[in-house]
């Protein structure tokens, strides 16, 4: 397995989601744009994973070369990026985000099938690939957060092309692996209506969706209650670090319990975790505990989450089932809650934005322990 190689796409794809969900918010407030549009055009990065990740899944499950996609949407999407330079009105930024996003969001889902492809048995392994996207996003917040703070915000859509352009040469490195196997498989409208397939689908869209104030207005929120660039940047790290360590040890957590099981108390952690930012933002030491919940927001849900779509989509079916978790969560799920917190955030302020969050998590891990049985949503692994 070319550990090196598959780690390296994900250090530059999240460094790019480090330059992303903690300064494009305030590099649009830096040109003007007020809360509701803010979340707006943020809804726009959210809202093209609704689409790209299917399209291109459905490419990549029936033509195969699946890396060539990758590279392809690599390459787009910095060439989209670049436009960005001089754009100043509403119109032109959506239009730019549009493009950029719906070429960036579709790589991913495809190479998370490329990588399973070169785990093979030792799925358990992925979370020691992925902590790599951590530390990328780690170092960059910590980088550009120090940037901004000397140079104010013109130097994020830099940093973030360069990012990209890391995101494509890192493509160029990485092979398809190993072939994905042609068994006999139902359609995928077959598996798409178990119930309890749409019981996890509905589960991390509400997961994602309660991360909506969050993505969109953690940094301005923190800004409004004067904290430095600096420190901004340090409790986006906080987070990320505490995932970071939670994947180092989260195949022993697979093996001793159920995907389903992680992932409902993942949306449990993740509702007392905006409580905890909506309520307390002067008391630091609450915040830096909330940050840490990052582990389970994130960290134990997406690992849980990603096991279980291993699980439920084989072979032929396995490029958009990627796709569809990428799509539901992450983009259709995203794009709801950053809207809906702008139009919150806007007429009753952040706390509310909050306990709404709150409130959408905690519905989530009812959809889990009502929908999903036991013995579901558990990869079995080889004993080492």
């Amino acid at each position: 397995m070319p550990y090196w190689r598959l780690s390296a796409f994900y250090f530059f794809y999240f460094a790019a989601l480090g330059t992303l969900m903690p300064y494009w918010g305030l590099y649009l407030q830096s040109l003007g744009f007020d809360a509701f549009a803010i979340g707006s055009l943020m809804a726009i990065l959210m809202a093209t994973k609704v689409v790209a990740p299917n399209v291109w899944g459905w490419l990549g499950d029936h033509l195969g070369h699946r890396m060539l996609l990758v590279r392809l949407a690599s390459a787009l999407s910095l060439v989209s990026l670049l436009a960005m330079f001089g754009a100043s009105s509403y119109l032109v930024i959506a239009l730019v985000m549009t493009f950029y996003s719906f070429f960036w969001n579709a790589s991913l889902p495809q190479f998370e099938a490329v990588v399973f492809n070169h785990l093979g048995r030792d799925a358990e392994r992925y979370s020691r690939l992925r902590l790599w996207g951590s530390v990328g996003f780690i170092l960059t917040v910590v980088m550009v957060g120090w940037l901004v703070d000397r140079r104010g915000t013109e130097v994020v859509l830099p940093a973030l092309v360069t990012v990209f352009a890391g995101i494509l040469l890192s493509s160029l490195l990485v092979g398809d692996g190993a072939g994905e196997g042609h068994e006999p498989q139902p359609s995928i409208l077959a598996v798409l209506k178990k119930p309890h397939i749409v019981a996890f689908f509905a589960a991390v869209f509400l997961m994602q969706m309660s991360h909506g104030p969050y993505y969109a207005f953690f940094s301005i929120y923190l800004q409004d209650h004067h904290y430095s660039k600096s420190d901004i940047g340090l409790l986006w790290s906080i987070g990320v670090i505490a995932e970071v360590l939670l994947f180092l040890f989260m195949h022993r957590l697979l093996r001793r319990w159920r995907s389903a099981a992680i992932l409902r108390i993942s949306l449990v952690l993740a509702a007392l975790r905006w409580l905890l930012i909506g309520w307390f933002p002067d008391q630091v030491p609450v915040l830096v505990l909330a940050q840490l919940l990052h582990a389970a927001s994130f960290g134990s849900f997406h690992a849980s989450a990603i096991h279980m779509v291993h699980e439920y989509f084989r072979g032929r079916h396995q490029g958009r089932g990627q796709a569809l978790y990428a799509s539901l969560s992450f983009g259709a799920g995203g794009a709801v809650g950053t809207f809906s917190s702008g139009l919150i955030w806007e007429q009753w302020g952040a706390p509310l934005a909050y306990t709404m969050a709150s409130a959408t998590a905690l519905l989530g891990a009812w959809v889990v322990w009502r929908y999903i049985p036991a013995g579901r949503g558990q990869v079995p692994f080889p004993e080492s």
